[in-house]
């Protein structure tokens, strides 16, 4: 009776101990082993054997790709504009014994590593490039922080930029100044409009006036003419002159008596005697 409970004692001893010593690491994870508390070795995907009771498992590490989502944040730029920004992170476990011992929580670390790199690329930035060199920004934060992670044992695959935007604040200020600016350009672009049809009702008005001074200027000329060949057929120096000045006299009161406002027109008492007088001395001779 005692042997067969030191049997049972035995097989179930020869059990746990093969449970406690054969590790099944499933694919996509390394496992680190420690022995009486120190590193001893990493297990690979598959079957694996450890010492029970003095070989232990530590910590079970992923080696996929790890999606880190970086906080967002405040950031200053260089002109003291503040901006939003958040990140996200594809990280790779390439050392497991680095990612376990070399920091204390590897995760936290690179998610802090990159907002304080983030800070700094952004620090030296005015506001218009911060907005508009997403990509640039991302490259240098790449290179900044990747040889920083690789003494953890941990590989950055790809920093992308989420989101970068101005602070409600500072986007009310944005579209105020963004509103001043299109009134500024309302009303430089009416004043031009302006300025521009000035110009032009000026250049009419000069080409008009150089147009009636031509047009008196070839009067002048046409009763010059006329009063010339007047004076060459009557031989009178003083009748073609007085002729003339009759006729335009006697054309000017027609004029009158077509505007609308004209009530009555007055003619002078001496006109028709000033006339046949001068018919008569042209009759005379």
């Amino acid at each position: 009776m005692e042997a067969l409970q030191i049997l049972i004692i035995l097989v179930i001893g020869v059990i746990v101990t093969l449970y406690k010593g054969i590790k099944i690491v499933p694919q996509g994870e390394e496992w680190v082993v420690e022995k009486l508390g120190k590193f001893s070795r990493t297990l690979t995907p598959g079957l694996n054997l450890i010492i029970p009771f003095i070989e232990d498992i530590r910590q079970r590490i992923s080696t996929r790709d790890i999606i880190m989502d970086i906080p967002q944040q405040e950031v200053i730029t260089m002109d003291n504009a503040v901006i939003r920004t958040n990140a996200i992170a594809f990280v790779r476990v390439t050392n497991p014994k680095d990612a376990l011992y070399g920091v204390e929580d590897f995760k936290l670390a690179i998610a802090n590593l990159i907002m304080t790199t983030l800070r700094s690329i952004i620090g030296e930035m005015t506001l218009d490039q911060a907005l508009s060199n997403r990509e640039t920004i991302k490259v240098k934060l790449k290179d900044n922080v990747i040889d920083d992670v690789a003494d953890w044992g941990v590989t950055i695959k790809s920093v992308e930029i989420q989101d970068i935007n101005p602070s409600h604040s500072m986007q009310d200020s944005m579209e105020r100044q963004a509103a001043a600016e299109r009134e500024r350009r309302a009303i430089e672009t009416t004043a031009e409009g302006n300025k521009n049809a000035a110009i032009l009702a000026a250049r009419g008005k000069l080409e008009a006036a150089k147009l009636e001074a031509e047009a008196q200027i070839a009067l002048a000329n046409a009763s010059a003419t006329a009063i010339e060949m007047i004076s060459d057929a009557v031989q009178n120096k003083e009748l073609p002159a007085m002729f003339l000045l009759g006729d335009r006299y006697i054309h000017t009161l027609e004029k009158m008596t077509l505007s609308p406002n004209a009530k009555f027109v007055v003619y002078p008492a001496d006109v028709q005697a000033a006339i046949k007088g001068m018919l008569g001395s042209v009759f005379s001779k």
